[in-house]
């Protein structure tokens, strides 16, 4: 899932306020050593503090956010291991805003000045630590004095906004602390041997050009420490798994099959004969890809799996759900005005539940306890019954949302904005998941078309936010078919991808299935990387437009790959 500022993306492959005030004391595990990194970031913090509140002009927030981060990381090709590694690292963010809470250096486009990354010493070595930070925080008071200097030029010269909001959101912060163990992650021969056995089943079809696995097993402990007196310690884990394949058609199109995996452990992910079928399916498909016909460009009834209706859900209104993008000149704000307003079907409801950790027995990608910015995971309902009640909030306010609701997320090193978790549709029209197909027909035959599509699958896409470009999307399906209405068998088709606009493509929902079904993802946008969970049941659309898709005109290989029994024998040899 790949992002840029002016859009948001969901593919599978592979950023307080209040005075400047004293800090509570940091506590350290009941029963166990004390906390050196917490009590050091206290230590420069308090430090940073009184140095820093005596210049002009002056801080009127500063935080610490620590991220001690064990990853392990094993990836294969065709039955033999690519690259295997352990490393650990722990990096921290110094967030600082001169001004004030109603404007402050963070404003507009400077939203990058509010922080510096680095890294910081893997051994609890006071010193080190705090000298670490000492360099940081200087750093980022150049960064955002200068910043700030340009915020107040510019409201002098440029005419006034439309949303007024302030910068930074008045909250009360928690302070907790979880020093429970998580589990470390396996040896790194068990997740070697993880990829080798997965993608050695490619090696059975020469007809695949390539194929990797990559295994990730991450755990996190997260430190935040801020000038209005909290501190959160957690911890977080998450192993992911993707399985790609590509091979392509005689016509150059390039086909590709991309499976994930994702749990809080590595014994929660599916059992070994679950993924192998999974893996095996891949490989069938894209054989069948390879023989499909091409798709035309087509305006109809389609329906979509429930594991590609989460994707689009997440893509076409999940992002234009995210806070941050309700404020600003650039945005589109597709819904920013639209709040007790109807934008669904009024049998549809969306929340937005990052405490969510599991769905149907399916551990859910999404899942966290505090956000980025310190503030504690919630529940938020964002439609109900088709009408639009909520936006997910990072502290950055917008009008007539003035508090975070827990959903202010980043990478390390970018500043958290307001952005997906678990995004969850629930319908109460449904039918049988085994009707659909059915309804399907019939709405073929009601409109008089010729067929009807299903949308099996979906990799990913792209929607466009900012108003400089049109408020259009673009999804990419990998496994369509055409469905016809006189008994005809279905037919695997290819080459075509879903676009259309948020406010029309959402309305012409007819009705849904029963089960949700849950698709598991690494989200990017401004705020970097971050993993979500998406689930919806399967639903039937009365009219879904789809385009042709643009591809190389590359031919496949020449030269037969090369034989399972390995090499050609030598000259002379006998055979």
């Amino acid at each position: 899932m790949k992002n840029r500022s002016s859009f948001c993306s969901f593919l599978l492959v592979a950023a307080a306020l209040i005075s400047f005030t004293s800090q509570s004391g940091a506590s350290s595990p009941p029963g166990e050593k004390p906390d050196i990194l917490l009590s050091t970031m206290q230590d420069e913090l308090q430090r940073a503090q009184t140095s820093l509140g005596k210049l002009d002009p002056a801080p009127y927030f500063l935080g610490y956010s620590v991220y001690d981060q064990s990853i392990a990381v094993a990836a294969g090709s065709q039955g033999s291991l690519v690259t295997s590694s352990r490393v650990r690292r722990r990096s921290v963010d110094v967030t600082m805003r001169i001004g004030t809470a109603a404007l402050d250096n963070s404003h507009q486009e400077n939203r990058a000045s509010a922080r510096t990354t680095g890294a910081l010493p893997l051994e609890d070595d006071r010193n080190a630590i705090a000298h670490e930070l000492w360099r940081l925080t200087y750093e980022e008071y150049r960064k955002a004095s200068k910043a700030y200097a340009s915020v107040k030029t510019n409201t002098q010269v440029q005419a006034k906004e439309e949303d007024t909001s302030p910068d930074f959101s008045e909250e009360k912060p928690p302070t907790h602390g979880d020093y429970k163990e998580i589990p470390a992650a396996p040896e790194q021969r068990v997740l070697e041997k993880f990829v080798r056995d997965y993608t050695a089943h490619f090696r059975k079809y020469p007809y695949i050009y390539s194929s990797m696995a990559v295994i990730s097993a991450q755990k996190t402990r997260f430190h935040f420490l801020s000038t209005e007196g909290n501190h959160i310690v957690t911890p977080g884990a998450y192993v992911r798994v993707v399985v790609e394949a590509e091979t392509r058609a005689d016509d150059g199109m390039e086909l590709i099959r991309v499976e994930t995996f994702q749990a809080e452990s590595f014994d929660h992910l599916p059992p070994a004969p679950e993924i192998a079928a999974r893996v095996e399916k891949m490989a069938s498909d894209l054989k069948a890809l390879r023989d499909a016909p091409l798709a035309e460009p087509y305006d109809g009834p389609a329906l979509l799996s429930g594991r590609a209706t989460a994707v689009f859900f997440h893509e076409v209104l999940g992002h234009r759900l995210e806070g941050h993008r309700q404020r600003g000149e650039q945005e589109g704000q597709t819904f920013t005005k639209k709040v007790g307003q109807p934008v669904l079907p009024d049998f549809l409801s969306v929340v937005d539940d990052p405490t969510m950790r599991k769905l149907n027995g399916v551990d859910l990608g999404g899942w966290y306890e505090y956000d980025d910015e310190g503030m504690p995971a919630a529940k938020v309902e964002v439609i109900q019954n088709g009408v639009l009640k909520n936006f997910l909030m990072s502290r950055m306010p917008i009008k007539n949302f003035s508090n975070s609701n827990g959903h202010g997320r980043a990478q390390p090193g970018l500043m958290a904005t307001g952005r997906q978790g678990n995004l969850i549709v629930s319908s109460t029209k449904t039918v049988k998941d085994s009707e659909l197909r059915q309804k399907l027909i019939d709405e073929v035959k009601k409109q008089g078309k010729p067929y009807g599509l299903y949308f099996e699958d979906i990799q990913g896409g792209f929607t466009l936010t900012q108003r400089s470009m049109p408020q259009a999307f673009q999804v990419l399906p990998v496994l369509v078919w055409k469905v016809y209405p006189d008994g005809k068998p279905d037919e695997l088709v290819r080459g075509i991808d879903i676009v259309g606009t948020p406010l029309a493509a959402m309305n012409r929902i007819l009705v849904t299935g029963e089960k949700p079904d849950v698709f598991n993802g690494i989200c990017g946008a401004e705020s970097g990387q971050v993993p979500v969970a998406a689930a919806a049941p399967a639903m039937l659309f009365s009219e879904i437009e789809v385009q042709k898709r643009a591809h190389s005109l590359n031919r496949p290989p020449i030269l037969p790959a090369p034989s399972e029994e390995g090499a050609a024998p030598a000259a002379g040899a006998k055979q």
